[in-house]
């Protein structure tokens, strides 16, 4: 019966199109990269071909939510990106000062996350106009304070320092939501517990 619980909880997730799995279900930065020539093929197959990580995960995420491969797995860890189709695993490091927070702040209906799918993920509010602010508490900085527009698929993806404790404030059609989040290798890419109200 545990079994069968499992094989629900997973095939639930996924779904909901976003990974739940914790860090201690895979270490992060574990993900092997095949030989060169595999990984190649699995990039420019994906038209992903001479991008660096960082550039993967911004084309990705602001694609148009009918334009993404539904063949390919990416998936943002806090220091490393996996890349998977069709039995093939590529992990390309992130960079060690930086880390993505994928967030989707929602009103009515919102899903589990842990690390941030760029392929399946999806949110309430899509392509929607949202005030944003986001102070590090670490350094008394704030390092976001504009209008963002969410992704397609309903999220908002930022860069932030590594190794910060931060708060973040989304303001949207007389709604408000704020809550603490931190970037360090055991913080979650996917936020989807911001609620607006």
């Amino acid at each position: 019966m545990t079994r069968l619980l499992a094989l629900m909880l997973l095939v639930a997730a996924l779904l909901a199109g976003c990974g739940t799995d914790e860090p201690q279900d895979r270490a992060a930065g574990s993900a092997q990269s095949p030989p060169g020539a595999a990984a190649d093929a699995l990039l420019a197959e994906h038209g992903l071909d001479g991008m660096e990580a960082v550039e993967i995960v911004d084309h990705l995420d602001r694609m148009p939510v009918a334009a993404r491969p539904t063949d390919l797995m990416a998936s943002v860890r806090p220091d490393v990106l996996v890349l998977s189709a069709d039995g093939t695993e590529v992990g390309m490091e992130l960079p060690e000062d930086e880390f993505y927070l994928s967030f989707a702040p929602w009103v009515e209906e919102t899903h589990d996350c842990f690390h941030h799918s760029l392929t399946t993920c999806r949110g309430e509010l899509r392509s929607e106009q949202l005030e944003v602010r986001i102070v590090d508490e670490t350094h008394d900085e704030v390092l976001v304070d504009e209008v963002l527009t969410s992704f397609d698929n309903g999220f908002v993806g930022v860069w932030l320092p590594r190794d910060i404790e931060a708060t973040l404030r989304v303001d949207h059609d007389g709604r408000v939501g704020e809550t603490r989040i931190s970037t360090d290798v055991e913080a979650p890419t996917c936020l989807t517990t911001l609620r607006l109200a």
